[in-house]
């Protein structure tokens, strides 16, 4: 899932910054083959997820990336395919399992170790050293992709979940926006604060509906160093002492606390909604949030912070990226991977060129969609981003500094069924008072080890 993998199907394009390159890039580019060298033979290759034409500036980037990339490589035709929103749950696993994908598709993580495993994806590990960042992308990351030591996809952007919260409620609360919560105890604290500015203001929003629950229970569990599944996949993990905290902390915020507001059972635009409209001060989410507060519910970015995840020993981590399908060539595959190395995984290139981001009047500065870490390549993109900020990266300097020792932990297996379990007792906690924890945990465990017992028989 965003921060939401399910509530980001429709925002995926914006959330993790579709912004492509074009003349100019501070990224090298490829030579150009030397006059008189033989010419590799024509091959398409048809490429799903180009930003929608209700996007224009981002559509004008893809395609000014693909003339300049077909005219560094004049025998790759890019079959560019604007399959808007990028991943549609309703169509996405038949197309998958009719093989009716595109040769270079896109996906999220949580889908594709199943889409390996059922022989949906080509094995790229011959070719994929053509990605010249490759052995710098995050292991954690590179993961999502990899079976048995063969390598399947690549990915474009991940994220990890952290503290989104409201500056100017907390200026207006006599918090101190520079200094955002780093325990539950001070989110309690500065929730309080915040509610007591007035009717209709809650310090502290929750999903607990639609399968948002149980996504965001994972993770607050993964944040305090549990599990939602065990290491065999094949056994629920949850009902254990973190499990418990995750659940007590909000039954106390909720009604004792009196801080996280009346109405319960959010969904993701519930609490979009709230954020946006100034009325809510802090949620849990990745930077895409602050994004989507921005593009679709027309906040400033400036009113918004990003602070680490509290006390996290591992946080909630995903992202997308790209497969090839089983019927691509060779050539295909290996075309396929020149025009990812170009357009997903170069700083200063492609959707990594800030410096035309910046001319076009978008925004830069968030700290999203870095699947390289602190490493040599991580730190060029985060230099780059700097040069180019047009955000106050002050804003999120608590996220950045926070989060970047904390270890990514991905979604557990076969998660959207988790959830929807998981959704019970999150909803529960904040709307029956007298809501029995150790009942609600041990009768989820019950039909989580169900479905996985199903899902391996």
């Amino acid at each position: 899932m965003s921060s939401s993998r399910r509530a980001l199907g429709l925002l995926i394009v914006t959330g993790l910054g579709l912004s492509v390159a074009a003349c100019g890039s501070t990224a090298e580019k490829p030579a150009p083959a030397a006059s008189g060298a033989p010419q590799a033979a024509p091959v398409t290759i048809s490429v799903g997820c180009q930003p929608p034409k209700t996007n224009p500036l981002q559509r004008k980037d893809w395609d000014d990336d693909v003339a300049a990339f077909q005219k560094l490589h004049p025998n790759i035709t890019i079959d560019s395919k604007d399959g808007f929103p990028c991943h549609d749950v309703k169509t996405y696993d038949a197309k998958l399992a009719g093989g009716q994908m595109e040769d270079v598709f896109y996906g999220y993580f949580g889908d594709v170790q199943t889409a390996i495993r059922a022989g949906q994806a080509a094995d790229i590990t011959a070719y994929a050293d053509t990605i010249s960042t490759l052995k710098d992308i995050d292991p954690s990351v590179m993961a999502a992709y990899t079976v048995d030591g063969k390598i399947y996809g690549v990915p474009r952007g991940n994220y990890k979940v952290g503290l989104v919260y409201n500056r100017k409620l907390f200026t207006q609360a006599g918090l101190d926006p520079n200094t955002p919560p780093k325990t539950w105890a001070e989110i309690r604290e500065a929730a309080k604060k915040i509610t007591a500015l007035g009717p209709g203001y809650i310090g502290y929003g929750e999903y607990s509906a639609g399968n948002t629950g149980g996504w965001h229970f994972t993770q607050s569990i993964y944040g305090r160093g549990g599990s939602v599944v065990d290491e065999t996949g094949k056994k629920a993990a949850f009902n254990t002492p973190e499990g418990k905290a995750v659940l007590q902390n909000l039954k106390d915020m909720r009604w004792t606390d009196n801080s996280m507001g009346t109405k319960q059972l959010y969904q993701w635009d519930d609490l979009m909604r709230l954020m946006g409209a100034g009325k809510m001060g802090m949620i849990l989410g990745a930077p895409d949030v602050i994004t989507e507060l921005h593009d679709n519910r027309k906040a400033a970015y400036e009113d918004f912070g990003l602070a680490a995840f509290p006390e996290a020993t591992a946080t909630l981590g995903g992202g997308d990226g790209y497969m090839f399908n089983p019927k691509a060539t060779p050539e295909q595959i290996k075309a396929g991977l020149l025009w990812l190395d170009y357009y997903v995984l170069a700083p200063g290139r492609g959707q990594f060129d800030y410096a035309r981001q910046k001319a076009t009047g978008r925004a830069v500065g968030l700290p999203d969609n870095n699947v390289w870490g602190d490493s040599p390549t991580g730190q060029k993109l985060l230099e780059l981003r700097k040069t180019n900020a047009t955000l106050p990266l002050e804003n999120f300097s608590a996220y950045v500094d926070g989060m970047a020792k904390v270890p990514l932990k991905l979604e557990p297996p076969m998660n959207q069924q988790i959830y929807q379990i998981l959704d019970t007792p999150m909803s529960a906690v904040l709307t029956r008072q007298d809501a029995d924890i150790d009942k609600l945990l041990a009768e989820a465990e019950t039909k989580v080890n169900d479905v996985l017992s199903k899902s391996t028989s």
